[in-house]
C-alpha cells in the first residue's frame, strides 16, 4: 500500500513537471510570436506620406546612430527594429554615408536598400516665377533644407559683393532678386548654393545693354525689378506684359497712381490680414503714388524685358475680364465700358 502511494506521488510530480514545462513552452512560444509580430509591424512604413525627407548620414556614423537619425527624421518607426533587421540581414557594415531622399511611405527593407546601395539624393529644384520670398522659404524647407539653412540662404548678408545685388538698397531683403529657374542638385547641394546660382542667373540677364535700356525708361535696376514684379503678377502673356509695362510707365510719368490690385494685396499679406485692395499700407498703389517700396515677388526674364522694352502704345488702363482676356484702353470711358461688357476678374470656366 505504501509502495503504491509512493509511485502515485512520483507520477503526480512528473505530470506536474510536464504540465509546467508545457505551459512554459506555450508562454515562451507566445512571447516569441508576439515579439516577432511587433518586430514585423515596426518594419512597415511610418505612414502613407510621399513627402521627401532628406536624411544626412555622416561619415563614421555607427549603425545605432544611423538608426536613431532615421527614427528622428520620421522615416522608420523604431530604431531597434532597424538595428535588428540589418543584423539579421548581415548588412550592418554596408551602410554608406551620404544625403538620402527618403519617404515615410517606405518600409525598413526599402530604406536599407537605399542606404546600402549609396543611392544618394540627386535631382533638381525649381524656383517658380511670381513667388514671394516667404513662399520661396517654405518651398526650400519642403525640399528638405533645414529652416536654419534656409534662413542663412535668404539673408542678403550671405552674398555681400555679389554683382546681382549692386542695385539693391541697403536694409532690404532679397525680394525680387531670386531669379526663377530649375537648378540641378546633388546630395551635397546647400540652400546657399541654390540661391547663389539664382543670383548668378539674374546677373547674366542684367547685361550692360539691358541696364542701359532700363535707364532709358527713367528707372534704376531696382525700380525695374519692382515694376517687373507688379507686371509678373498682373498679366501672363509676353504681349500683354509689354502693354502693361507701357501703361504703368505712362502713369508714372504723368504722376498717376498705378492702381494695381496685386500691390495692395501684397501689403495685406505682409501685414498678415486677408488680401484686399482696400487694405491700407505703403504697398497700396491706389492710395500711394509711384512705385511700391520693394518688389512684390521674383520676376521672369519676360517681365523684366517688358519693362526695358514696353509696347509702343498710349494705353492708360487695362482690365482682365471674366473670360480671362486682358483688354487695354486709353480713356476712363473706354475702360468702364470694357468692365461692363466683360466683367472684372478672371473666372476660368
Amino acid at each position: 500500500m505504501k509502495e503504491f502511494s509512493s509511485n502515485q506521488k512520483k507520477s503526480h510530480r512528473i505530470k506536474w513537471i510536464v504540465v509546467t514545462l508545457a505551459l512554459l513552452l506555450i508562454i515562451a512560444g507566445a512571447s516569441v510570436f508576439a515579439i516577432r509580430q511587433i518586430y514585423l509591424s515596426n518594419l512597415g512604413p511610418v505612414s502613407l506620406s510621399e513627402e521627401i525627407v532628406l536624411v544626412e548620414i555622416s561619415v563614421g556614423a555607427t549603425p545605432h546612430e544611423i538608426a536613431e537619425i532615421l527614427e528622428e527624421k520620421g522615416v522608420i518607426k523604431k530604431a531597434w527594429a532597424f538595428e535588428w533587421y540589418i543584423r539579421n540581414e548581415g548588412v550592418r557594415d554596408q551602410l554608406k554615408a551620404g544625403t538620402y531622399a527618403l519617404r515615410p511611405s517606405l518600409g525598413v527593407e526599402e530604406v536599407v536598400k537605399v542606404v546600402t546601395q549609396g543611392a544618394v539624393a540627386t535631382g533638381s529644384i525649381t524656383i517658380f516665377p511670381a513667388q514671394r520670398i516667404d513662399q520661396i522659404e517654405e518651398h526650400l524647407i519642403n525640399e528638405g533644407f533645414s529652416p536654419d539653412e534656409v534662413k542663412k540662404a535668404l539673408d542678403p548678408e550671405t552674398y555681400q559683393g555679389h554683382p546681382a545685388l549692386v542695385d539693391k538698397p541697403d536694409g532690404t531683403n532679397l525680394e525680387g532678386y531670386i531669379f526663377p529657374e530649375t537648378f540641378q542638385r546633388t546630395s551635397d547641394t546647400t540652400a546657399v548654393q541654390i540661391i547663389t546660382s539664382s543670383l548668378d542667373e539674374l546677373d547674366k540677364l542684367l547685361k550692360p545693354t539691358l541696364r542701359a535700356e532700363i535707364n532709358r525708361q527713367g528707372l534704376t535696376v531696382h525700380e525695374a525689378l519692382i515694376l517687373a514684379s507688379v507686371i509678373e503678377n498682373e498679366v501672363t502673356t509676353p504681349e500683354d506684359r509689354q502693354k502693361a509695362s507701357q501703361v504703368f510707365l505712362k502713369r508714372l510719368r504723368e504722376d498717376m497712381a498705378l492702381e494695381s490690385d496685386v500691390t495692395a494685396k501684397y501689403g495685406a499679406v505682409l501685414d498678415q490680414v486677408e488680401p484686399s485692395i482696400f487694405h491700407s499700407s505703403p504697398y497700396n498703389s491706389y492710395e500711394n503714388p509711384g512705385l511700391p517700396p520693394t518688389p512684390i515677388s521674383n520676376v521672369s526674364a519676360v517681365s523684366l524685358l517688358a519693362v526695358a522694352k514696353p509696347a509702343n502704345s498710349e494705353f492708360l488702363f487695362f482690365v482682365a475680364g471674366n473670360d480671362c482676356v486682358t483688354r487695354f484702353s486709353s480713356t476712363i470711358e473706354e475702360h468702364e465700358t470694357l468692365q461692363q461688357q466683360h466683367g472684372v476678374g478672371c473666372k476660368p470656366q
